[in-house]
């Protein structure tokens, strides 16, 4: 958990941070955070009860694997998930980083550089040997975010076939 915030000599507050596991009461401000991602993703579109569920199924599965809030003063404004499978080429354990959004007034402040490093240190402590993600192709500020954490380029190419009651 990673904190800070105290009351300086003069007894002025500073801010209060803390990056930690989400948990049931955090799904409404989770799903707030999914729809400003998903209205600006290429592919995905905002639907708080389909977010509120998917985040549900993660935070109760701690097999599927975990969701980290950035909170400050008592607010949830960052989050991350990671999800967990399996790579047959590996042998191991192997993550998938999802989600990734900071509230557009935070970003620039290094809250998303800490949620990605706590991400990345939680999968290697769970025992993945690899963590994957994605991004919109002319995403740059992301590619570059990610670069900077050490995450390379794949040149594997996404496929997808929407099916069952989760098509969008």
């Amino acid at each position: 958990m990673v904190k800070s915030g105290y009351a300086d000599c003069r007894g002025e507050r500073k801010s209060m941070e803390t990056i930690r596991l989400a948990n049931m009461n955090d799904l409404s401000c989770c799903a707030e955070l999914l729809g400003i991602l998903f209205a600006q993703e290429q592919e995905f579109n905002p639907d708080p009860a389909k977010q509120r569920n998917g985040l549900e199924m993660i935070i109760t599965n701690p097999d599927a694997g975990f969701v980290l809030v950035y909170e400050a003063d008592g607010m949830v404004q960052g989050m991350v998930l990671v999800l967990f499978t399996v790579s047959t080429a590996l042998g191991s354990r192997v993550a998938i980083l999802e989600d990734m959004i900071v509230a557009p007034e935070l970003r620039g402040r290094g809250v998303g550089t800490r949620l990605r490093e706590k991400a990345v240190q939680m999968a290697i402590d769970k025992g993945c040997a690899r963590i994957t993600l994605l991004t919109d192709h002319d995403n740059n500020a992301a590619h570059s975010f990610y670069r900077k954490g050490g995450f390379s380029r794949s040149d594997m190419v996404v496929f997808r076939r929407v099916i069952g009651c989760g098509s969008e």
